[in-house]
C-alpha cells in the first residue's frame, strides 16, 4: 500500500493525502509529554474488532476542543474507515477514511446517505498529522474538532459513541464506490470524552482482592454472561474500597466486553457456589439476591477512583460475605478453547477514610404501571426523586454525587438525571443522548453535585419500541423495562432508593377512558392484572398520546426506601407538574 502521495486533488474535491505534518506532530508530542518517542502516546485506548487487529487511541484537549485519535492495524491492507453514528446504524454516518487506488494513497472526510452511500465531505474537519508504518502495525494520527457546524458530521459530546470500523480488502477508485451494507463494519461503544479530573493517590497500606472467574473456557458462541459466586474471607473488618480497575486474561482484551461485581444481600446467610451462564436454569434462585453493584467496568474504561476523603465500604457488621462477578463475552468469531480468569481488582484499604461513600437508586420503580406502547419512536417515562424524601433522609450540607451509572434495557435510547431546586432545573447530574444497554460502565462526573435537602431529582429515560407490535411494561426482564441511574455518593445516608411509579387509580382511570372509547364494556368481573391491560388495548396514536399524557401529569406513588428495605415517612402519591417553562412544582 502507497502511503505518500504529492497529487492534493481527487475529482475536484481538495483532501488531505498521506503526508508527515512535522510540526503539527512536535507540538503534539510535545503537549501530550511523549518526548523520547517516535510517536504521541495517547492514554485512552479501546480494541475495536473482536480479532484484535484494529485499535483506537485517543486523547482530548478541552482548551481547544478537539480530540486526538489514532488509529492502529495490524494490517491496513487497501485501507482504513472509522465512522461515527447515533446508535451504531450504517446510514447518515460522519465517516473518516483512509484508501487506495492501486497507486496513491489517499485521506478524507466523508459520510453516508440514508442508504449506506459513501460521499465525500465538501468540508474536511478531519486534519491527518502522521502515518506510520512500524514492525507494530500502522498507525494514523489525525485531529477533529467537538463540533464542527457541519451537518453531514456527529456532534461528539458526552455520553456514548458508537463508533463503525472496518479494513478495505480492496482498492477502490474514489469513496463514492463504498456501500457500507456491503462493507459489513463492526460497531464499538465507547465514551470518547472524559473528566480531566486527576486521579488521587493511592494510600501507601493498600491492598488488592482479584473477583475474578476461575480459568473458564469462554463458549464458542457470540454471547455470553457468565456468573461466579466469590466467597469473601470469613470475619472480614470493615474496609474502603478506594479503587478498582479490570483485571482482563493477555489475549481476551477484544472478547471481554464488560464485568460487573455485586454484593449479595446480607440477610442471606448462604449463597449457594456457582459459575456458569447466568441464564442457565441451572443457576440458583439465590443469586437473583445479588444486586448491589459495587464496581462495573467495559470496554474502554479507566480504573475508577473514589474521592480522596470517601470509600466504598465492604466487610464488617452489615455487609454480605459473597460477591457476584458477571463477565459478558463477546465473541462473534465464536474462537474455541479459549481460557479466561478475567474479572475485577479492587484496591481497598483498613484505614478508613473520612467518609463511607453509597450507592442510591434513581428513576422509576420495577413495576408494570409504568409502559411504553408499541410503535413508538420517543416515548418518555419520568421517575422523581421528590424533595419530601430528601428532605427527610439528607443530612443538612446534603449528599456529593461524584459517579453515576444510568440504565435501561433493549428500548431504552437516551437516560438524563437533572437536579431540580426551588421549581426549577439548576444542574444536568448524568446525560447520556445515545445510551446503549450493551454499554454500561460507572462514569464519574467532570464535577460533584451537591444535592441538599427539599432537592428534586428527575431521572427521565427516552425508549424506541418501534420494532414492537405489543406493549413493554416495566419489570427485571430484559425484554421489559428499566429507567434507573445509580448514583455514586457521599457521605452515605440511610436513603438507598428514590424512585416513583405512577398512581395506580389514576393507570385504572386510562383503563377505562380508552375502554370505553374503543367500544369496550365496563366489566364487573375480576379485574386483569395490569400487564394484561395493557396487552388488550388496541394500540394507535391516540391512546399512546393519552397514557403520555397521564403519566406526565397525574399524581406519583413515591418509594423512599431505607437501607433495610423500610419506607421513610413520605411515601404516599403527591402531584409533580411539568410547566411549559421547564419548572417543577
Amino acid at each position: 500500500m502507497r502511503v505518500l502521495s504529492k497529487d492534493l486533488r481527487l475529482q475536484d474535491v481538495t483532501l488531505m493525502y498521506l503526508t508527515t505534518l512535522a510540526t503539527l506532530v512536535v507540538i503534539l508530542v510535545a503537549s501530550y509529554q511523549a518526548a523520547g518517542s517516535s510517536r504521541p502516546q495517547l492514554p485512552y485506548h479501546v480494541p475495536l474488532d473482536p480479532g484484535g487487529q484494529l485499535q483506537l487511541s485517543w486523547n482530548i484537549s478541552y482548551e481547544r476542543q478537539e480530540l486526538y485519535l489514532e488509529l492502529w492495524a495490524r494490517e491496513p491492507r487497501h485501507g482504513l474507515l472509522l465512522g461515527m453514528s447515533d446508535r451504531g446504524e450504517l446510514r447518515d454516518a460522519d465517516l473518516v477514511l483512509l484508501w487506495d487506488d492501486g497507486t496513491k494513497s489517499y485521506f478524507g472526510d466523508a459520510w453516508s446517505d440514508s442508504q449506506g452511500l459513501v460521499s465525500v465531505d465538501e468540508q474536511q474537519d478531519y486534519q491527518l498529522i502522521d502515518a506510520q508504518r512500524t514492525s507494530e502495525g500502522f498507525f494514523l494520527l489525525f485531529k477533529r474538532p467537538f463540533s464542527t457546524c457541519d451537518p453531514r458530521d456527529y456532534i461528539i459530546e458526552e455520553g456514548t459513541v458508537h463508533l463503525l470500523y472496518a479494513i478495505l480488502d480492496k482498492p477502490i477508485q474514489s469513496p463514492q464506490k463504498l456501500n457500507l451494507s456491503l462493507l459489513n463494519p463492526g460497531v464499538q461503544r465507547v465514551l470518547l470524552l472524559r473528566p480531566e479530573t486527576p486521579s488521587p493517590p493511592l494510600p501507601r497500606d493498600i491492598r488488592t482482592l482479584d473477583v475474578l472467574a476461575p480459568d473458564i473456557t469462554i463458549p464458542a458462541q457470540e454471547t455470553t454472561y457468565w456468573c461466579h459466586i466469590y466467597q469473601l474471607p470469613p470475619d472480614l473488618p470493615k474496609n474502603h474500597i478506594v479503587m478498582y480497575e479490570a483485571a482482563v486474561t493477555p489475549g481476551n482484551e477484544a472478547i471481554v466486553h464488560h464485568m460487573e461485581v455485586f454484593e449479595c444481600s446480607p440477610n442471606m446467610d448462604v449463597i449457594p457456589q456457582y459459575s456458569g451462564s447466568c441464564d442457565s436454569k441451572m443457576k440458583p434462585r439465590k443469586l437473583n439476591f445479588c444486586r448491589h453493584v459495587l464496581a462495573a467496568w467495559a470496554l474502554g474504561a479507566e480504573p475508577f477512583y473514589y474521592p480522596a476523603d470517601a470509600g466504598l465500604p465492604f466487610g464488617g457488621e452489615g455487609s454480605s460475605r459473597f460477591l457476584r462477578l458477571e463477565v459478558h463475552y463477546h465473541n462473534p468469531l465464536l474462537v474455541s478453547g479459549r481460557r479466561d480468569s478475567s474479572g475485577i481488582r479492587l484496591h481497598y484499604t483498613p484505614n478508613l477514610r473520612k467518609y463511607d461513600a453509597g450507592i442510591m437508586e434513581l428513576g422509576l420503580v420495577y413495576t408494570p404501571v409504568m409502559a411504553i406502547p408499541p410503535q413508538q419512536s420517543n416515548f418518555l417515562l419520568t421517575g422523581y426523586c421528590t424533595a419530601k424524601c430528601t428532605q427527610t433522609a439528607l443530612p443538612p450540607g446534603g449528599i456529593f454525587i461524584f459517579a453515576s451509572q444510568l440504565h435501561t434495557h433493549l428500548a431504552g435510547r437516551a437516560v438524563r438525571t437533572a437536579l431540580v431546586r426551588g421549581g426549577r432545573e439548576v444542574e444536568v447530574v448524568q446525560e447520556d443522548k445515545h445510551f446503549s444497554t450493551h454499554y454500561q460502565i460507572i462514569r464519574i462526573l467532570k464535577k460533584m453535585v451537591n444535592v441538599l435537602p427539599g432537592d428534586v431529582l428527575v431521572t427521565r429515560c427516552r425508549y424506541n419500541t418501534e420494532d414492537r407490535s405489543k406493549p413493554t411494561v416495566g419489570g427485571f426482564g430484559i425484554m421489559e423495562e428499566m429507567c434507573v441511574n445509580y448514583v455514586h455518593y457521599y457521605p452515605r445516608t440511610q436513603l438507598e432508593l428514590c424512585k416513583s411509579h405512577v398512581d395506580p387509580g389514576y393507570l385504572q382511570k386510562f383503563f377505562s377512558l380508552i375502554s370505553r372509547f374503543q367500544g369496550g364494556d365496563e366489566c364487573s368481573c375480576a379485574r386483569p392484572d395490569v400487564v394484561e391491560q395493557f396487552s388488550s388495548l388496541r394500540w394507535d396514536a391516540f391512546s399512546g398520546q393519552v397514557l403520555n399524557s397521564l403519566y406526565s401529569t397525574s399524581p406519583i406513588s413515591m418509594h423512599c426506601n431505607q437501607s433495610t428495605a423500610e419506607l421513610f415517612p413520605v411515601s404516599r402519591p403527591g402531584l409533580i407538574l411539568i410547566s411549559s417553562n421547564g419548572n417543577y412544582c
